[in-house]
């Protein structure tokens, strides 16, 4: 079997990856982008049982995948909220270092869209259960927009 194009061009594809989220955050910064992700991860992955999120990680790109069970500790999930309150805990990470927008959810949502494909993230997020559909819906970009980067 041949390696899978995640695993051969990694860093070609966290640079798209981070580009994606700086664009939605109006920052040209890669440092920004980053914690944007981590934040974001962690607020998800805070809901998820150890089993759910594992098997949601392994949807994502090989560098997204690996910061998003980065320092994990799984616990008992915590109750699924609001997107203000998601927005808040992602912008809390690091908060004195943390520069991201109120845009921070969206910005990596779209990342994620043009990751992995809408479909297999819908399918991935179909499997968790509605409120993981809610967390990362995006509106207001064109399908087009959202079709997967890296084929």
């Amino acid at each position: 079997m041949p390696m899978p194009w995640t695993f051969r061009h990694c860093g070609k594809e966290w640079n798209w990856f981070l580009e994606d989220v700086a664009e939605i955050l109006g920052t040209p910064s890669s440092n920004v982008a980053y914690t944007a992700t981590e934040g974001t991860f962690s607020a998800f992955r805070r809901r998820l049982t150890a089993e759910a999120g594992l098997d949601f990680a392994q949807v994502l790109p090989a560098v997204p995948r690996a910061l998003f069970v980065q320092g994990w500790k799984p616990a008992a999930p915590v109750p699924w909220s609001d997107r203000a309150t998601y927005t808040t805990e992602a912008k809390a990470l690091r908060q004195t270092h943390n520069f991201a927008s109120d845009a921070v959810i969206e910005a990596v949502s779209f990342a994620l869209h043009r990751a992995v494909g809408p479909a297999a993230l819908d399918r991935a997020l179909r499997r968790i259960g509605p409120q993981a559909v809610a967390f990362w819906r995006i509106e207001g970009h064109a399908p087009e927009a959202l079709a997967q980067r890296i084929r």
